[in-house]
């Protein structure tokens, strides 16, 4: 089992007092399983995909990745984790202006030490980006940068993928397109993916779905 959730309870600061966000929420995910997590605005699943990626706290409940329990790690801890088995792609790409295609996609993998020049370049090849190594991401369009983060997270071979609405910003053709990439890679990696998305076609093409509603599983 690539990732546990286990009864993961959170709550923010409110005018009012705590406000819960997430209300006991259990999942879990195999290697080379895809997910897709669905809910309402507001309803936890950015919140739940920060806590998986070590990014906060939870206030309860425990998570484990790769068979380590992150909710009692420290910061140091947690932030290695993140550069050697998990693997976060935003919606907002990212990328390091002041470095090449090239070096953006090499830049987790040479953080985690864990580059490999001949994966870096199959995998900039399959994304369509061998044409642009040596161009800055202000270069490139919307579809190329979302491309880019997909390489650069990939390229460092995590375990765990994490993505938050990552063809949130594209248009639908493109959207199509970098998705159908982005899985294809994830299996030929043996990967597991967790996804928050909006979208249900998106939601449709993963291998499993769920619903965050009023800060449970439904």
């Amino acid at each position: 089992m690539v990732l546990t959730v286990q009864n993961v309870m959170k709550s923010f600061p409110g005018a009012d007092g705590d406000v819960p966000v997430l209300r006991g929420v259990s999942l879990s995910l195999e290697r080379g399983e895809t997910l897709a997590l669905t809910g309402e605005s507001g309803s936890g699943k950015s919140t739940l995909l920060h806590l998986i990626g070590g990014l906060d706290k939870v206030d309860d409940g425990s998570i484990t990745v790769a068979g380590r329990e992150i909710t009692s790690m420290n910061d140091r801890d947690r932030s290695a984790l993140r550069r050697t088995e998990v693997g976060v792609i935003f919606q907002q790409f990212n990328l390091i202006p002041s470095l090449t295609v090239e070096a953006n996609i090499a830049f987790q993998a040479r953080l985690g030490g864990a580059f490999d020049a001949d994966h870096a370049a199959r995998l900039s090849r399959a994304l369509g980006l061998g044409d642009h190594l040596s161009k800055y991401p202000e270069a490139l369009s919307g579809g190329q940068q979302q491309r880019v983060a997909i390489a650069r997270t990939l390229t460092a071979r995590p375990k765990l993928v994490l993505a938050d609405e990552p063809t949130g910003n594209l248009d639908e053709a493109t959207a199509s397109e970098v998705l159908g990439q982005m899985l294809r890679l994830v299996r030929e990696t043996g990967a597991a993916l967790l996804m928050v998305t909006h979208s249900q076609s998106v939601a449709r093409r993963m291998g499993r779905h769920v619903h965050l509603s009023q800060g449970h599983v439904v």
